[in-house]
């Protein structure tokens, strides 16, 4: 490694970020600037100046081309409405910069292989964030799958439900166009989360709906991907006052019961940071029930939930750029999100199951 290489290789990643509404102040922001592999260099803002509020030092542009315009910049936060991601990722990455893009990675996945392709030929770190791999509740379940403690899998049930009797004040969430809704919005993180944990299904039945008078776009979604000897649903609704357990799974041996209690999202919002010790514990009453049998012994025990922490992510994205790594999450794990977005929509408009 050549003195210039090092140096290079021991710099912050120069970042900048395409919004500052709750994205950008929530979910990036706050571990661009406590990583020290990142320099929170850049905002794009069109007309306020919310970051450099709270962040000094950080450059505000008033268009993304100026933005993209500036050499310093390596990384570019894509978290602009779903419908712009592929414009704004595709002019970022032609304009030589790594991508970070909010998920859902695009509308279809015409747009997502053109991408991955352009990111390819630049030789660019191209990464989607799907932040939810790393909430304490999938963690949790992943690690109970991983030591195989239910047997052969049969049956899971993942919910993300919410009420929400009112629509989004953001009008960008609210429009009847392709890319909104519910099933966009937090089916792909559902659906990420199953395709990590069982890989890509055979064939996909699923029913979406608009449920409630004042909204426009789907709020209620069931989705039942099929696996050669086991069923995976995941459900969501905006009209759920006494949400049910996050996560249900049953197995030849056992089954597992785990709220959705991931605290990230709302320490966050609170003002935590994420190096404060308290960062991502879920509360011990949230601990998710264990039901099974181990060398003929049946046990039913409550078992203590991991952390939660979105900075591996960004951990991860550092190690990819600085040392060459995979990204933590790829460009083409999250484009068969979209591969199963796209089929139950079409799989919900014929009512029938669609094959994969």
């Amino acid at each position: 490694m050549n003195h210039i290489t090092k140096e290079r290789t021991m710099q912050p990643i120069n970042t900048a970020i395409c919004s500052f509404g709750m994205s950008g102040r929530v979910f990036h922001a706050p571990f661009i600037s406590t990583h020290p592999g990142f320099q929170f260099y850049a905002v794009w803002e069109r007309s306020k100046q919310l970051a450099q509020e709270k962040f000094p030092s950080v450059k505000t542009f008033r268009t993304l081309e100026e933005m993209l315009a500036d050499d310093a910049i390596e990384l570019v936060v894509v978290n602009t409405p779903n419908i712009t991601h592929y414009d704004y990722v595709k002019q970022a990455l032609l304009a030589g910069k790594h991508v970070i893009c909010e998920k859902p990675f695009t509308v279809t996945v015409a747009e997502a292989e053109e991408l991955i392709a352009l990111a390819d030929e630049k030789n660019l770190k191209l990464s989607v964030y799907h932040n939810r791999r790393y909430d304490s509740d999938y963690k949790t379940i992943k690690s109970v799958l991983d030591q195989k403690l239910l047997g052969n899998m049969v049956e899971a049930e993942f919910h993300f439900d919410r009420f929400k009797e009112e629509i989004s004040p953001k009008a960008h969430k609210e429009i009847a166009m392709k890319g909104t809704g519910a099933l966009y919005d937090l089916g792909s993180h559902l659906i990420d989360q199953a395709l990590q944990l069982f890989g890509m299904p055979t064939a996909v039945f699923a029913d979406i709906a608009v449920m409630r008078p004042v909204s426009q776009v789907d709020d209620y979604f069931e989705v039942l991907l099929y696996y050669p000897s086991s069923r995976v649903r995941i459900k969501g609704s905006y009209q759920v006052r006494e949400a049910l357990p996050g996560y249900v799974l049953h197995g030849s041996k056992g089954s597992f019961i785990k709220p959705k209690t991931d605290v990230q999202e709302a320490q966050l919002q609170a003002g935590m940071l994420p190096t404060d010790a308290a960062y991502g514990i879920e509360p011990e009453t949230e601990k998710g029930l264990l039901h099974t049998e181990t060398d003929s012994n049946i046990t039913r025990t409550y078992i203590p939930s991991f952390s939660g922490n979105y900075m591996a992510y960004y951990e991860g994205m550092f190690q990819a750029i600085r040392h060459n790594k995979t990204v933590p999450v790829t460009a083409a794990e999250a484009t068969q999100v979209i591969r199963i977005i796209e089929a139950a929509f079409l799989s919900s408009e014929q009512k029938k199951l669609f094959d994969l």
